[in-house]
């Protein structure tokens, strides 16, 4: 094998059974033109070529197109991660090469897709990530762009429509550090993760290349008035509303609010044993599986569509209003930002209204004037998490398609006719409950089971976890966030009022109680706290009693820990902690155990106090931010423990932890999307097309039925995000089952009504 300067590559030695190999870096690339980086054609007799790191892999060469190509093995149906690593001896130096990517021939020889995770990592540890999806028995040419006008530009959008203009298939960017040292590349991955059977992929002809052309103006124009693409054609796209209305009428025709035979007015299995009736839903271990069972007593198994509402269905248009026409949040508050509806700006402000990002507002090609009918899909933003601005006007063109199709402005016929359409789809389609965040509206009609919700917000002090992504965590400890949560499951239960159509209830979501990996990751709450004074911190006052609780005296504290602090008083001012012995990482599980014990105790108590009839199901732990001891909290406290898991299937390398904590579990979030939607981004994860999401959703759901700890699963979300990105963080992902215009995506449908007609005959059999 030969790097782009035709230097040989040599073989480097065995290292615990990892074979690596050394590959200089390429120089030579010039403008215009394509630079290998990878030349297969002088790959030697045996063995692999550069420095190859195989985790849960094999690799071997093969005769594809005529030349030598490296086929690499995924063992990943036994294993939760496996992986590919091209590694430089020492690194690569990219820096002189102007805007570039590197480009590779991708084959995948099975009959099903593969979704791989990209990570291109310099010296320092940055990391560039991306993924895409290979479509089955197919090959391809891809490009991760390195550098470029894209990579510098903030547009709110979470990926891009792509501004090269050349036959490559762009990789989709997914997060990290955008631009990287090119002067000091370390490494380029290839990642499976978190799928039911093995992958095979033949890389080929790795590269360096320079774009032909750019499109300049990749980011104007980019929207059309029903919210599609303009430039790229799919299936049931619309153009004008005649056609809008044809679709809904055809659909509307085929759609039933009648329940499934054999099932209960609940949703629960009518045809399988009645156990004891509460008026409830509530949690039972039934023949060795943990199920929820419906006021009737029942068997039920949650399978649903979360974020069924208007709130996440706008997008930022780049204008703004006077900031004194605009009524601001409260201290008060009980709901964040984006689930406050469209919440339009006032009438007062509209004459203020100015552009407040030209880049932003040059992405549509219509929107309507301020007095005009089509108006009343205006929002706005008082805060957003990312994006270009940090306040702004939103329109919701998927609210302003209902209009179309409903051919009414009535905003109150319009979200009747939403609603009532909506449950007709959950009833017809198989579903037996919604999932998380539904808009509360649907609470009293009492005829579809559904999940209530709400967040902990408030003026409670906080405590850092070291990545907080969403936010800092509260501080259980605080008096303050008891109140709030009162407050909070308080609101809750006026909006419920004591419904047995309402399942449970989740608070909170995803927050990053801790990552896995290393102890500075794992217990960073934990590090944060310490650091903190007790006198102000009631979390860090809580460790520090905990330490005088278990050492008898700071010597004994200064024995185990191999510390030198002079007193009590000293740990209690806050410590800063970089290095640990077992004794402190011991500690610190305790620690962070007892944080969650609290929080989970005192959200506990308060769905005790004003909701003692409903499931309290948790906080819905990303598979990202949780360690054993949230989970172990989680555990002995919550009714049901929550997981937002985002990926292909409940494999069980990575919940082997649920036989141990032997409680009833949910997902509460998956999904994956498809390019051929006409979107920019598939979603978190990928699949090649609309046959494809249905195959990969069945799989999903089916891997959950089959697992005994499971009550169910719940699909994010209904809706397609905005093609520019909803105005939260710029999420702009296929992953509804309906489009912008609400049309449902068939092949999805017709996949997720085939599992749900099946769900209990699969999971308890036959009942005599």
């Amino acid at each position: 094998m030969a790097c782009g300067n035709g230097e040989q590559l040599t073989q480097a030695h065995q290292v615990t059974n990892t074979v690596l190999y050394s590959f200089e870096h390429s120089s030579g690339l010039s403008s215009g033109k394509s630079s290998e980086l990878i030349n297969q054609q002088s790959i030697q007799e045996n063995p692999q070529p550069n420095k190859l790191v195989l985790n849960n892999a094999r690799s071997e060469f093969v005769q594809h197109n005529n030349s030598r190509a490296l086929k690499i093995h995924f063992d990943s149906g036994k294993h939760h991660n496996a992986s590919v690593e091209f590694q430089a001896d020492t690194y690569w130096d990219w820096s002189d090469h102007g805007d570039f990517g590197v480009a590779l021939d991708i084959a995948n020889p099975l009959n099903s897709s593969a979704h791989v995770y990209v990570s291109v990592k310099d010296q320092h540890g940055a990391a560039h990530n991306r993924s895409f999806a290979i479509a089955k028995n197919s090959a391809d040419a891809y490009v991760i762009e390195l550098k470029g006008q894209d990579l510098t530009t903030e547009t709110g959008i979470r990926s891009n429509p792509p501004s090269w203009q050349d036959d490559y298939i762009p990789v989709i960017w997914r997060y990290g550090v955008k631009n990287i040292d090119l002067s000091k590349v370390k490494s380029i991955a290839f990642k499976i993760t978190g799928v039911g059977e093995d992958k095979a992929l033949t890389f080929d002809n790795i590269r360096l290349v320079q774009p032909k052309k750019v499109n300049q103006d990749y980011l104007v124009g980019l929207v059309d008035k029903f919210g599609q693409s303009t430039s790229i054609d799919f299936v049931n796209k619309v153009s004008n509303n005649a056609e809008l209305i044809a679709i809904s009428n055809k659909e509307q025709a085929q759609l039933s609010e009648q329940v499934l035979a054999g099932r209960s007015k609940f949703n629960g299995w009518a045809d399988g044993p009645q156990l004891k009736a509460t008026g409830y839903y509530r949690v039972e271990k039934y023949q060795g599986k943990w199920s929820l069972v419906d006021p009737q007593g029942y068997l039920f198994f949650s399978n649903g569509i979360a974020n069924v509402r208007m709130a996440n269905t706008s997008t930022i248009t780049g204008y703004d209003f006077d900031p004194s026409t605009i009524v601001q949040r409260q201290p008060g508050d009980l709901t964040p930002e984006d689930s406050v509806g469209l919440n339009q700006a006032p009438e007062k402000a509209w004459p203020t209204r100015f552009e407040s990002s030209d880049l932003r507002a040059n992405m549509f090609t219509w929107l309507p004037k301020y007095g005009e009918a089509m108006a009343e899909h205006f929002g706005y933003r008082r805060e957003i998490h990312t994006g270009v601005i940090p306040r702004g006007e939103t329109y919701s063109f998927y609210q302003a398609n209902l209009a179309r199709k409903y051919q009414t402005n009535d905003l109150e016929e319009i979200n009747q006719q939403w609603r009532d359409t909506t449950i007709k789809r959950m009833q017809s389609w198989g579903f037996t409950s919604f999932g998380n965040w539904i808009d509360p509206s649907y609470y009293q009609l009492d005829k579809y089971p559904y999940f209530a919700n709400g967040w902990i917000i408030g003026n409670f002090k906080t405590v850092s976890s070291g990545n907080d992504y969403w936010s800092p965590l509260p501080d259980p400890f605080d008096p303050e966030f008891a109140l709030r949560a009162d407050a909070t499951v308080q609101q809750i239960a006026l909006e419920v009022n004591k419904s047995p159509w309402c399942i449970g209830v989740f608070i909170d979501n995803e927050k990053s109680w801790g990552q896995m990996g290393s102890v500075e990751t794992q217990y960073g709450v934990v590090l944060s706290a310490l650091a903190l004074n007790a006198k102000t911190s009631p979390t860090k006052a809580h460790f520090s009693q905990l330490l005088k609780a278990k050492y008898a005296d700071i010597a004994a504290l200064n024995r185990a820990w191999q510390s030198q602090y002079a007193s009590w008083q000293v740990v209690d001012e806050g410590i800063k902690l970089t290095e640990f012995n077992q004794a402190m990482v011991s500690d610190f599980s305790t620690f962070l155990y007892e944080f969650g014990r609290q929080y989970f105790s005192v959200v506990k108590n308060s769905m005790r106090e004003y909701m003692p009839n409903h499931l309290y199901m948790g906080v819905r732990f990303a598979d990202w931010g949780m360690t054993p001891e949230l989970r172990q909290a989680a555990a002995e406290t919550a009714d049901v423990v929550s997981y937002n898991y985002y990926k292909e299937v409940i494999n069980d390398d990575f919940w082997q932890f649920l036989a141990d904590l032997d409680r009833p579990s949910i997902i509460g979030e998956f999904h994956n999307g498809a390019l051929d939607s006409g979107l920019l981004n598939p979603g978190l994860i990928h699949a090649a097309s609309q046959e494809d999401r249905g195959k990969k959703y069945a799989e999903y759901v089916n891997s959950a039925i089959d697992n005994p700890y499971f009550v169910g699963t719940h699909w994010f979300q209904y809706i397609d995000s905005p093609l520019t990105g909803r105005a939260l963080d710029g999420e702009n992902y296929n992953v509804g089952f309906v489009s912008v215009t609400d049309i449902p995506y068939q092949p999805l449908v017709d996949a997720a009504t085939k599992v749900n007609k099946n769900i209990y005959q699969r999971r308890y059999g036959k009942h005599d």
